[in-house]
């Protein structure tokens, strides 16, 4: 087996090598002065099982390259079998026809990381679980919820905790992560009666005296969480702290989450943090590379990987 890291995330990926107690591949990934993507692998992979870690975060367009280019070079020097681990699957929020002659990108990309080379896919905590089927590979979604599941009993034994789905779509993550850690599910239903008017938020259950948890798997500028976070103070909660996935947090997204009633907002490694990130006082990253490590130790010895979430 061999690890190969691409450049987005290469925190993460040293820290998954180190777990697994390997070594990074030797590759050399850089642009030409055209930005130009250009790959070169200094070590021989014919016969290995090779998997390559890439967030296709922030630049999406510039890491996907990365990943496909690199995927093409793996393939071309007779590796065995190539594993795309991408931690962040951009292009996720596309994955349907939301409007008349609007793309389905998230497909797209997926017929594009398959023809580039990859066998297999892992990924974690999809935007939505059908991505799976738009690829003719097997696909791995891990999902977060252990590391949130851990770290909430860690920071809240013994308090009176409530989860919260901020939105109808993500109440099976939510309910996932309730039922973890014995908790009751509150629901926000949000809704814009017109154009131009803020949305109102109406909570589907009793939170007053409660500390309420949020999970969601992406806050990308952060205006319903925070939105949601205003709702549940004025509603009678206790505090409100929120678990998400992936934390892209565009634009003003941390001066956001910094002014709002959020105590604090807790975010994996899937995506590495800014340096607005880290200096914002309400915000923490955990990580997820021992996690992410043990998925491709069980995959490279072909174990299972969905007993790591019974």
């Amino acid at each position: 087996m061999k690890i190969l890291a691409c450049n987005s995330n290469r925190p993460l990926a040293e820290a998954i090598a180190e777990y697994l107690t390997m070594s990074i591949t030797n590759a050399v990934i850089r642009r030409f002065s055209d930005m130009e993507v250009f790959v070169e692998i200094h070590e021989n992979v014919r016969g290995e099982d090779v998997f390559v870690i890439q967030s296709t975060c922030y630049p999406a367009n510039d890491n996907l390259m990365e990943l496909l280019v690199t995927l093409d070079a793996l393939r071309r020097g007779s590796a065995r079998r190539i594993t795309a681990v991408i931690p962040y699957f951009g292009y996720a929020r596309q994955d349907r026809k939301s409007s008349p002659r609007s793309p389905i990108s998230a497909k797209l990309v997926a017929n594009l990381i398959t023809t580039a080379g990859a066998d297999r896919v892992v990924t974690l905590d999809l935007h939505s679980g059908q991505i799976q089927g738009f690829f003719d590979i097997p696909l791995d979604n891990l999902y977060a919820a252990p590391v949130f599941t851990n770290d909430i009993r860690a920071r809240y034994q013994g308090d009176d905790v409530m989860v919260v789905s901020p939105d109808v779509g993500g109440v099976v993550r939510a309910r996932a992560i309730a039922r973890r850690i014995d908790a009751d599910l509150a629901i926000i239903d949000k809704r814009r009666e017109k154009a131009g008017v803020s949305e109102v938020m109406n909570i589907i259950g009793d939170v007053r005296g409660r500390r309420c948890i949020m999970v969601d798997d992406i806050v990308d500028s952060a205006g319903t969480l925070c939105n949601a976070a205003e709702a549940l103070m004025k509603a009678g909660a206790v505090s409100v702290a929120a678990f998400v996935t992936h934390g892209v947090l565009s634009g003003g997204a941390v001066a956001r989450v910094t002014a709002s009633p959020l105590e604090e907002l807790v975010i994996t490694d899937s995506i590495p943090a800014t340096e607005a990130v880290k200096l914002a006082h309400n915000i923490r990253q955990v990580t997820i590379a021992p996690l992410m490590a043990e998925s491709i130790q069980r995959i490279s010895e072909e174990r299972s990987v969905s007993s790591l979430f019974d």
